[in-house]
Formats: structure tokens, sequence, C-alpha cells
């Protein structure tokens, strides 16, 4: 039957399509299911979300902005008058706060602090952290399921049940009070949340590429760095902000485990504080600060952020 006949015959079933439906149809079979995170962006997309997110964010935005120009007027304005008449009267910007901070010693001697404090604690926890989870993901050894179930457990100890014992042992090998003592505490407890974060990240890795990598020779270390740490790059870099933004801006730990010749910035800018905050320029100035560090380093690594949260996304 040729397609003249075929079209003059008449369907009284139904059965045949028409070709714009038979399209449609088509075209839904073949077009890929939408994931969760693909839903979520497409309800952001709209219009009137986006406004609400906007007056949310400036909402959060005041009172940073309040700060930051109370750190740019002197005592006797902040004394007298709100942070909002500065748009009034553009005169009473000053950077004296600054100055004034930055030529106290004390300031400047917690400021270093916080960067030794921060920056090992970070690099230490992101490596030994990445290593663990290569091992607990890739590698096969006696007792690793029953390791991981600790690593695990770790992870619902709260910081104050370690505090005294801890304190004694630091004491007992005499680095109690200093930076070593801060960093091997921060240490120990950002390594469970690193073990368990990359390691549910690294298990998505090929497992056919690792072995083609044994089979030409490659060795556990070599596979390691040149294969797993570039393709878990965004997953460090995601850990890593939130394990140095943890440590720069700890203060409860700082204020038991260091002194006054090692105490970071939180700590002494806390100890600035007088009673109904009568010298708001040192807080202000000292608080916006410590904030400029974190804020650096979250959107120097912001892509390598967005890469982490939407890679469980792409199929």
């Amino acid at each position: 039957m040729n397609a003249k006949h075929a079209a003059s015959v008449p369907d009284p079933a139904g059965l045949v399509e028409p070709p714009e439906e038979a399209r449609r149809h088509v075209d839904a079979s073949v077009r890929p299911k939408r994931t969760v995170a693909q839903r979520i962006l497409g309800v952001l997309g709209n219009g009137a979300v986006n406004v609400l997110l906007i007056a949310v964010a400036v909402f959060w935005l005041i009172p940073t902005v309040g700060l930051f120009l109370t750190s740019l007027r002197s005592s006797g304005d902040n004394a007298s008058s709100g942070w909002w008449t500065v748009f009034t009267e553009p005169a009473q910007l000053t950077i004296e706060n600054y100055q004034n901070l930055l030529a106290n010693p004390t300031i400047t001697g917690s400021f270093w602090n916080t960067v030794v404090i921060a920056v090992p604690s970070t690099l230490l926890v992101a490596l030994l952290g990445a290593l663990a989870a290569y091992a607990f993901a890739w590698m096969k050894f006696p007792g690793r399921d029953w390791l991981l179930i600790g690593v695990i457990m770790m992870l619902a100890v709260p910081l104050q049940v370690a505090f005294i014992p801890l304190a004694r042992m630091f004491g007992a090998l005499g680095i109690y009070g200093s930076v070593f003592g801060v960093i091997l505490f921060h240490v120990a407890f950002g390594l469970p949340f690193a073990i368990f974060l990359l390691r549910n990240f690294f298990v998505q890795i090929p497992g056919e590429l690792l072995e083609s990598a044994r089979i030409d020779g490659a060795g556990e270390w070599r596979i390691f760095f040149t294969i797993v740490l570039p393709l878990g790059l965004p997953a460090i870099a995601s850990l890593s902000i939130f394990q140095f933004l943890w440590t720069w801006n700890d203060m409860l730990v700082a204020l038991i485990f260091t002194n006054s010749d090692s105490q970071p910035l939180t700590v002494a800018i806390q100890s600035q504080l007088r009673q109904f905050g009568s010298n708001i320029d040192v807080l202000s100035s000292g608080a916006f600060l410590s904030m400029l560090v974190p804020l650096f380093v979250f959107f120097a690594f912001q892509r390598y952020f967005v890469q982490a949260l939407l890679a469980g996304s792409q199929k």
C-alpha cells in the first residue's frame, strides 16, 4: 500500500495519532527529567522570587552598612547621632578610627595570631581530610567500615565536652595557652567533617578511571595527587572555606586555650568591650577589619564553591 492509499484509509478507532501529537509524545519521551536542583533553580528564576530575595539581601546588609559607616565616624558623632545621619552630613566620614586601631599593638598582634591559627588549621584539615577520605573511599583495609562509623559518630561530639580533658592534656604537654594548642584543637575537630564530606565526594569518581591508572603502574600516592585531588578540588575548596571561616571567627575555643600573647582578633576585640559600648569606634572598626579577610577568602574561592554545590545536579 503506497502513501497515497494509506492516507485515504479511514481510522475509525483513532489508533493513528496526528503528526503533531506524535511529535509531542516523542519530545516528551526524549526530554530528560529535571533534577531537584534544576527545579529549585527554575523556581528561583521567577521575577517575584527574585524581588523577594533582593529585599531579604538588602535587609541583611543594613547592619553591615551601619557597622561600616559607624567605623568611619568619630566617637563624638556616634554618641550624638545615628550612623544614618552620614548621608546628610558626609563631612563626618573619617579614617581616624582605623588609624588608631592599626596603631594599637594589641590589635595588630592579635590579627597576625589569627592568621597563624587559621591558615595552618585550614591547610592541615584539607590535606589530612583528603588523604583519609581517599583511603575510606577507594582503599581496602581491615576495619575500614568500623573506622568510618567512628568518624561519623565524632561529628555528634560537642566542643564543650572536650574542653576540660584537652585543657589538662595540653597543660601536661606544655602547649596550653599557645598558638600550637589552638591549631591542634581546630584540626582535631575539623577532620571528622572533612573526612565525611570529601569521602562522599570521592566515591562519585568512576572506579574504572582509578583502575586504569593502577594498570598503567601508578601507585596510590600518584593516583591521589594526579587524579583524585584535581577532580576533588571543588569539594576541597568548599571545605577550606568552611574551615577557614570557622577558625577565623572562633572565640569560644580561643577564650579557653589562648593567653594574652596568643589571643586572636576576636578575643582582642572582645577585651576592648566596655559597659554600654562606650568605645563603639574601636569595636566597629575592629569588627569590620575582622570581616575583610573572610569576605576576601569567600569571593576568591566562590567559583569552586559554586561548582561543588552544582556537582550533584549534573547527570
